[in-house]
């Protein structure tokens, strides 16, 4: 994924924040913090993997399948807007 290069930095920062939510979950696990604390700070990784996870792949369909250099057979910009939005909707 020789792609994520540029987006390195910010990608990093997400992988971060996440790994800060997980030893959340880990001191409150430790702490016999109460369950529904538990469910919501696990609903919340939920949600920032599933960020990280539309970016990777919004970043890949543009690289990808959009870039008619790289591959010409590619998508139209259109087609591809229209699978990033189903991409993001369905990982909400």
């Amino acid at each position: 994924m020789s792609h994520t290069i540029k987006e390195k930095k910010k990608l990093l920062a997400r992988v971060g924040r996440i790994r800060g939510q997980v030893e959340a979950i880990e001191r409150a696990l430790t702490e016999e913090t109460e369950c529904e604390r538990i469910m919501h700070m696990i609903a919340g990784i939920r949600g920032s993997v599933a960020g990280l996870m539309a970016e990777v792949v919004e970043d890949h369909i543009r690289t990808h399948l959009v870039d008619p250099d790289r591959n010409p057979g590619a998508l139209n910009a259109e087609a591809a807007d229209q699978l990033i939005d189903v991409v993001h909707t369905y990982l909400k």
